[in-house]
């Protein structure tokens, strides 16, 4: 009998990294409270109800989804640094980069009558190119009940390591029901698509994921939230989004202006105005002593 896990936020980091890595997926059960998620509602709702259904069948024709939110919810930066998740994604994503960062936000939102979605896997947003690596953790975190007739995700527990060309069947699929307030986590390589909405009540989740450092963001942070903006985000908010190095070589940039106005080549810490450049380039053993963890200069 197919079976999703379920943890209490209150197990241990190694206990549910363990089982992510087996089977792909997982949930924990009410980790935010009820008045929590009301507050998130009241910031982000807003936004969703002003937003469109989507317009092609695998994002759904009878669902909305909405993005952006690092700017737009305090609630949502305070999930997007929630120290249980991260501490997943230490142990998770940190064996293939030096840094992982965030990937997406989004609100989605079934409505009644939206028709399941196609299974795919989320790193196929990459191309067939990263089978050898698990580029991604994902989260759902559950803005109301997700059952099986309002379209709680499908999935395919233990798909991380089929093939590509693995067919799904639908004796091989399990719905993630939780209750309002837990989170569903899952990896890119998991086989998953939404279900199908058969009640008379909209379904919303919460769509966060967290990605390589060295991979491009699905949702363009640097546009949705830029350097005029995330300058007064929390050190590491701005860390997540992207105002860091990558990696060693990986990041760093030129700003505009007139000659000698800037240096040559400064880390993304400079846009936020973070440090304090001469008209002098950085050199390579500058961008060295950026703390790999942290990449803030010492």
């Amino acid at each position: 009998m197919l079976k999703i896990k379920h943890f209490k936020k209150t197990s241990s980091i190694n206990e549910i990294k363990e089982a992510l890595k087996s089977d792909g997926a997982l949930i924990v059960d009410n980790i935010l409270s009820n008045e929590f998620v009301k507050k998130l509602r009241e910031e982000t709702d807003p936004y969703m109800e002003s937003t469109p259904n989507s317009e092609d069948g695998f994002a759904g024709r009878l669902t909305t989804r909405t993005g952006g939110l690092v700017l737009r919810s305090e609630k949502c930066r305070d999930l997007i640094q929630n120290k249980v998740i991260l501490s997943l994604c230490d142990k998770f994503l940190l064996d293939y980069c030096e840094r992982y960062q965030l990937h997406l936000t989004q609100i989605i939102r079934l409505k009644p009558g939206q028709k399941a979605q196609p299974i795919h896997r989320d790193r196929w947003a990459w191309g067939p190119h990263l089978s050898h690596v698990e580029p991604q953790l994902n989260t759902i975190w559950a803005l109301t009940d997700f059952t099986k007739t309002n379209g709680a995700t499908r999935v395919a527990v233990g798909s991380s390591k089929w093939d590509d060309k693995h067919v799904v069947n639908e004796s091989e699929i399990i719905q993630a029901e939780m209750s309002l307030g837990s989170v569903f986590l899952y990896s890119g390589s998991v086989f998953h698509g939404g279900g199908a909405n058969e009640s008379n009540e909209d379904r919303i989740g919460l769509n966060i994921t967290y990605t390589l450092g060295w991979l491009r963001q699905e949702e363009n942070q640097y546009l949705s939230t830029p350097p005029e903006l995330a300058k007064d985000l929390e050190p590491k908010l701005q860390q997540l989004i992207g105002y860091s190095m990558g990696q060693y070589a990986l990041g760093y940039y030129t700003p505009p202006g007139k000659p000698g106005e800037h240096p040559e080549i400064r880390t993304p810490e400079y846009a936020l105005g973070k440090i304090k450049g001469t008209s002098s380039s950085m050199t390579t053993e500058d961008i060295k002593k950026a703390d790999p963890k942290t990449h803030i200069e010492k």
